[in-house]
């Protein structure tokens, strides 16, 4: 199907249903309450879009999706696609005062959201600011109170819509919010396309998903990464997946690979660094994994390394963003470089630029940009940051990278976290992957401090490992033998933990807070 002409009908929850008419009895999604066939998931996903339709919502409209992973989410997700109402999916591990900026800024007409979730929802609208006119509330826990249906009583009222919305590919299919670890999230537009190119660009060509695998995402829904782990990507092969409503400690993924036996898993570096060291990690012969995944932020080359070492599978390290919705610069099944970001993803054209905008020659580090069909329409009501993200048809990564003489590309950390040293650039992650290969060390993370002369130096901070010990000087020394000199931590602090975002990502402007308060 070409969805890149002008004009052309295409609804990205209709596409996804007429790839899997023929496997009705098939398991599409494996929950904390149960199964869901593939015929089951095409009749609510209708269902709920009839809903939608009959609560009064109209073509274009948004709508907040604030549930915890489940195939009530996935039923949520589609059915809005397939109404032609744009779902906003928001994570569910921020704040009342989060919730009510997204809901002000989105200006979303309902909020489909998990029982769970519902005390925070009504403190985020008793806030003001906007008003919401339908809450549909997905497994409640007592009371629903005003303007609320549940989820099931919506579906049950409600006949399958047995057309969908004439969508075309180009139009408004869903948002996804940035991070915001600098700043105020922002509203990221995506097309009805975007995850049909994902899909077909990566997870079925890079990744090799197949219909007989089983698919299990420690990243959830709401995230560029989890959505195509669990849905984009397994639903247009007619795969299964395994979803998970509580945070995906190390035990709680051992849970699942152990009773579900998935056979590919999306994770990230932290969450791996965690599994290795827990005294409850499965042998090899105990899961039925052949694959791994990760991004996020770049794997240690040790990590992956370790990882593959103990389960004898590879850890397919890449990186995407929101604003391309998923993978563009990954490693290969079967042609794995640990330390490297890997290759481009066939569809995608990546360039390096310096400061001033030209092409940087292999070996040195420069900004990120990504061309390819994925991309996002822009930042809703955000002219500015849209205009500096999306330059015609290139975007800005906001990632520093270099390429190898191999063609890989190496992670040399974000655009506004770069260090001079010496007059030369020091990449913080590059430092953070030396600390992290010491035995002793669980995480590290890097900043820019300047000294008494008025120099930048780097400065470390690390959390160790549960009862292990090093100290300052051993660590200095171990950095020493591994990089160059003006790299190694002048100054290493040890901590209990780094702050980081809902998504996992270390704030090093926190850090960055932390050392002007003590200066």
């Amino acid at each position: 199907m070409n969805t890149t002409a002008p004009g052309t009908p295409f609804n990205f929850a209709q596409h996804l249903l007429d790839l899997n008419a023929a496997r009705p009895e098939k398991t599409a999604f494996i929950d904390d309450v149960g199964r869901l066939s593939y015929g089951q998931l095409s009749e609510r996903v209708r269902r709920l879009a009839a809903g939608l339709l009959a609560l009064g919502l109209r073509r274009e409209e948004r709508v907040l999706l604030l549930m915890h992973d489940s195939s009530d989410w996935a039923v949520s997700f589609l059915g809005a696609l397939y109404a032609g109402v744009v779902p906003v999916a928001v994570n569910t591990l921020l704040t009342a005062d989060d919730y009510a900026y997204m809901l002000q800024n989105s200006r979303s007409q309902a909020v489909l959201v998990s029982g769970a979730l519902l005390p925070t929802l009504r403190q985020a609208l008793a806030q003001g600011g906007h008003e919401v006119r339908h809450l549909v509330v997905a497994q409640p826990n007592g009371d629903l109170g005003a303007q609320a249906t549940a989820f099931e009583s919506l579906l049950a009222a409600n006949a399958p819509l047995p057309q969908c919305a004439s969508t075309g590919a180009d139009d408004p299919g869903f948002w996804l919010y940035s991070s915001g670890s600098t700043g105020r999230p922002k509203g990221t537009a995506h097309t009805h396309a975007n995850p049909y190119w994902t899909a077909e660009l990566y997870g079925k060509p890079v990744l090799g998903l197949k219909e007989s695998d089983i698919c299990f995402s420690a990243a959830k829904l709401f995230f560029a990464y989890g959505l195509g782990n669990a849905l984009s990507f397994p639903l247009s092969v007619g795969a299964t997946v395994v979803l998970m409503a509580e945070r995906p400690t190390p035990e709680a993924v051992f849970k699942r690979w152990l009773e579900h036996k998935p056979t590919v898993f999306f994770g990230a570096p932290t969450g791996f660094a965690g599994m290795l060291v827990s005294p409850k990690l499965p042998t090899r012969d105990a899961v039925a994994l052949r694959m791994c995944s990760s991004a996020g932020e770049a794997l240690p080359a040790d990590l992956g390394e370790r990882f593959t070492r103990h389960f004898g599978i590879e850890i397919i390290d890449g990186i995407g963003s929101t604003e391309m919705l998923h993978i563009y610069l990954s490693n290969r099944p079967g042609q794995v470089r640990y330390g490297t970001t890997g290759w481009p993803v066939p569809g995608y054209d990546i360039e390096l630029r310096g400061d001033n905008g030209g092409a940087v020659p292999d070996g040195e580090p420069g900004d990120l940009y990504i061309k390819g069909p994925s991309a996002a329409l822009m930042y809703w009501g955000n002219r500015e940051k849209s205009r500096e993200t999306f330059q015609g048809a290139w975007t800005k990564s906001g990632d520093k990278y270099v390429r190898n003489a191999d063609g890989t590309y190496t992670y040399s950390g974000r655009s506004d976290d770069m260090l001079k040293v010496s007059g030369i650039y020091v990449s913080p992650f590059e430092v953070e992957a030396t600390l992290v290969q010491h035995p002793a060390v669980l995480e590290a993370a890097v900043i820019g401090m300047v000294d008494e002369e008025g120099l930048t130096k780097t400065r470390a901070f690390v959390v160790r490992k549960a009862g292990a010990a090093v100290d300052e000087a051993a660590l200095k020394a171990f950095v020493k033998e591994r990089l160059a000199p003006y790299k190694y931590p002048r100054r290493i602090d040890f901590i209990e933990e780094l702050p980081k975002t809902a998504t996992g990502k270390i704030q090093r402007f926190k850090l960055r807070d932390m050392q002007a308060a003590n200066a």
